[in-house]
Formats: structure tokens, C-alpha cells, sequence
């Protein structure tokens, strides 16, 4: 018997025993192509040379220094190249382990950027339904995954909750989606004014919805809207980019995509693509200079951040991402992605949407298409599917609650930025098999009935 606590305590996964590129093998000689990254995590896939040579270096010269009386050189070149690389004066950096600190950092951050300036009655961020910011309790709090909340939510502190710019799901029959996208945008300004501007910190948002609703990008100028109000009514614009940003949807930053500039950014998850645990808050140069001009220090801190070998992983990813032009690479083999999902299941009777950006896509299943109707909950077809997927050597991130934390069913994509147009169409045709295999099971009980 295992001594772990896995993530499901009646049965033990397999033991993963190696990986090269975009394929894992477990004990017993199974290979699966990793057609999800983990959940979105392994960019450069597995054992790049470089950035496993850059962590041997590091540990040989300094694994572990803390914070509180050193800095390394690994952390201040990692800065230094992702302030260089981010737009406008997003260039201070804050290291942690992952994208859940880095969510907290970014929350307490806002709030102290005001308390310096005596705005002590700040203390509410305005968030979003079918969102996901992580699983410590202000990030949990902060999001709208209803299913990982609700166990929770006595201890989660109170979130102002406007509607997801989630156009196939919300917006009306007969509205255009200029008029959808004023409306999303006329009920947060509603939320502002009905909370009181001077009690709000900011608006916190996935710049591109990743696991919770499954890759939902944004409308045309929804992000331009927000940035607007925020800054008409003086709150912060935070973005989580731990799943859609370095690189994932073509640009280094999704909200690139958008033409806006947010005051806080969080990062994880591709950062160091699952080389080491790394997540970072990247700050606007006013955030900085208000904590520097007034107590000097950001109240907050772990053991872990700015990790030396964290560092030097990260700084690797990034060297390679750059020096092969894995931003270009990831918006070509990201149409060929879409191309081939729309070959595939274009035309499926459940396969209700296909969206998303870059290498980071979903297939939103559906019983019925035109109706848009979801799977009855309790067949927990995502789940289903994730064990026929890997009955074909798959790997998918499949997740349920799409649509309200208890309907809805997709299967989100994130290969590496390395896939080969011949390994996506084997993805392709593995996911399509596996999407039969887990249609089949599912009908069993009922074709059983009717029988």
C-alpha cells in the first residue's frame, strides 16, 4: 500500500518511470504522448538537454540560499530577462514556487500597494464565475470553480462575482457579440459603483479561461473595457497568466493579444515548464515605487522563492524559447492543431466547440449541438474519458462543471511547443478514439435499460 496521499485515495496511478520529449513511460512499459503538458506545464516537453544542464550547473555551484540575506545571480538574470521581455514598465519581478503563491503574493500586494497611500479601506477584489486561481484560500476564494470551492467555502473570505466573457455558453441568441461583450463590460462597471470604488482593490481575471471552462478566449476589446474602468475608477487590473502566458498562446504574454497592460501579472506553470516549481508576480513600475517611497518591503515571504535551481531552470526555458522562435512555433502548430480538431470534430454530434488559442485548445462536449444541452453530470464523462484517452497512450486534461461547476464536460489541450505536425496528428486520432471508447461506456447503462 502506498503511504502517499494521492490525489484519489481508492486507487494508486501509475508510477512514472521516464519521459523524453512529448512522451512519459510509466513502470509496467506503457508510453503516453503528453497531449496536455501535465496541465499545461511542460512547454519544451520532457528532458530538454539545456535546461537539465542549466540545473546541474546551478546545484554544483549553489542549490539553496534564503532571501532573507541573499540574492543569486540565477534569480536577478531571470528578472532581468523577464522585465526585458515584458511590454511597457511591467519590470519588477517577485519569485515564488508556484502559481497559487504567486496568486497570493499578487493579492496581498494589491492590497499593501494601497495601504502605503492610507487607503485603508480597500480590502475587496472583484472576480469572476468559472474561474480558477489556484487552491490556497485567497486564490481559492478569488476564483469561481464552484466544485473546488464549495468545500472550502466557510473559510474563503467574500468576492464580488461578475459573469465570464464566455461567448459560446452566455452570450443571448440574436445579440451581436459587440453588444455581449458591452454588456459583460456595463455589469462590472455596475459592480464597481455598487461596492464603492474606494474599497476595491482590483479586477482579477484569466486573460485566456484555462482548466475551469476549457481554453475560452476573451471578446474582441472585452480586456480593453476592463482596462478603461479600472482606470476610470482607479482599481488595479490583475491577470492570471499561469496557464496562458509564457508562450502558450503565441505571445510570450496573452494579453499581448489584447492591447492592454495590466498592474499585476501572474505567472507558473510554463515559467519553468515543469523543470522545477516556479511561479512569478510581475509588477507595473508605480506598484514598486509606492512600496519603496513609503515602509520599503513587501510584507510577505516564503521559504522557497527566488530558488536558486528554480531560477536557473526557468532562465533556461526562456533562453530556448527565444533562441528557437517557439513563439512563432506555437502559433503554427497551434493552427495545425485547430485544423486538425476541425477535421476530426467538426462535424461530431458531441462536439459542441472547439476554441482556444495557440497550443493551449478544447473540445466542449456536448449531448446535444444545437441545443448546446451538457452530459448529465452524473456520468462524469470527463472522467470517463481520461481513463479511455490513456487506454490509448494518451494524455488529455479533461474536466467537468464547464458550464456552472456541475455541467459541462472538455477536454483541454496543451502540447509542448516542440510537437511535431506528425505527433499532433497522432494526438488527434488518439483523442478521437478514446472520445468513442468513453461515448460507448457511458451509453452501456442506458442501452442496458431500455433493453
Amino acid at each position: 500500500m502506498s503511504h502517499l496521499l494521492h490525489r484519489h485515495l481508492r486507487r494508486t496511478p501509475p508510477v512514472a518511470a521516464s519521459a523524453s520529449g512529448i512522451t512519459l513511460r510509466d513502470q509496467q512499459g506503457r508510453s503516453y504522448l503528453d497531449a496536455s503538458g501535465g496541465a499545461a506545464v511542460s512547454s519544451l516537453g520532457h528532458g530538454h538537454p539545456e535546461v537539465l544542464a542549466a540545473m546541474h550547473a546551478q546545484i554544483d555551484q549553489l542549490a539553496y540560499a534564503h532571501t532573507a540575506f541573499f540574492t543569486c545571480q540565477a534569480a536577478e538574470e531571470l528578472a532581468q530577462r523577464l522585465a526585458n521581455d515584458a511590454p511597457g514598465d511591467l519590470d519588477h519581478v517577485y519569485l515564488v514556487s508556484g502559481g497559487s503563491e504567486a496568486m497570493e503574493a499578487a493579492l496581498k500586494l494589491g492590497r499593501q500597494y494601497y495601504l502605503e497611500a492610507g487607503q485603508h479601506s480597500r480590502s475587496l477584489l472583484i472576480a469572476r464565475r468559472q474561474s480558477y486561481h489556484g487552491n490556497t484560500l485567497g486564490a481559492l476564494a478569488i476564483g469561481g470553480n464552484a466544485w473546488r470551492r464549495r468545500p472550502f467555502e466557510p473559510l474563503l473570505m467574500e468576492v464580488p462575482r461578475v459573469a465570464p466573457c464566455f461567448e459560446y455558453r452566455e452570450r443571448a441568441e440574436g445579440q451581436t457579440s459587440s453588444d455581449y461583450t458591452a454588456a459583460l463590460l456595463a455589469e462590472l462597471e455596475q459592480c464597481i459603483l455598487a461596492h464603492g470604488p474606494h474599497n476595491i482593490i482590483g479586477f482579477v481575471a484569466e486573460t485566456v479561461v484555462g482548466a475551469t471552462a476549457g481554453a475560452v478566449p476573451p471578446t474582441f476589446g472585452y480586456f480593453r473595457g476592463v482596462r478603461k474602468l479600472c482606470d476610470q475608477y482607479g482599481i488595479l487590473l490583475i491577470l492570471d497568466e499561469v496557464m496562458c502566458g509564457m508562450g502558450r498562446t503565441g505571445t510570450l504574454y496573452a494579453f499581448e493579444q489584447e492591447g492592454v497592460l495590466p498592474d499585476l501579472v501572474v505567472l507558473g506553470k510554463g515559467l519553468g515548464a515543469g523543470y522545477q516549481p516556479i511561479g512569478a508576480v510581475l509588477a507595473r513600475a508605480h506598484i514598486a515605487q509606492r512600496l519603496r517611497d513609503g515602509s520599503g518591503a513587501f510584507q510577505h515571504g516564503h521559504t522557497y522563492m527566488g530558488h536558486p535551481v528554480a531560477a536557473a531552470a526557468a532562465l533556461a526555458v526562456q533562453k530556448v524559447i527565444q533562441r528557437d522562435n517557439l513563439l512563432g512555433a506555437v502559433a503554427t502548430r497551434g493552427a495545425t492543431l485547430r485544423r486538425l480538431l476541425r477535421q476530426a470534430f467538426g462535424d461530431h454530434p458531441h462536439v459542441g466547440d472547439i476554441r482556444g488559442r495557440g497550443l493551449l485548445q478544447a473540445l466542449e462536449l456536448v449531448q446535444e449541438r444545437s441545443s448546446k444541452t451538457p452530459f448529465d453530470p452524473a456520468l462524469a464523462l470527463h472522467a470517463v474519458l481520461k481513463e479511455t484517452a490513456m487506454a490509448c497512450g494518451l494524455l488529455v486534461y479533461p474536466m467537468g462543471g464547464t458550464i456552472d461547476g456541475q455541467r459541462g464536460d472538455h477536454i483541454l489541450l496543451a502540447p509542448p511547443f516542440t510537437v511535431s505536425d506528425s505527433e499532433l496528428a497522432d494526438i488527434t486520432g488518439r483523442l478521437s478514439d478514446a472520445l468513442t471508447a468513453a461515448l460507448s461506456r457511458i451509453d452501456k447503462p442506458s442501452a442496458s435499460a431500455r433493453r
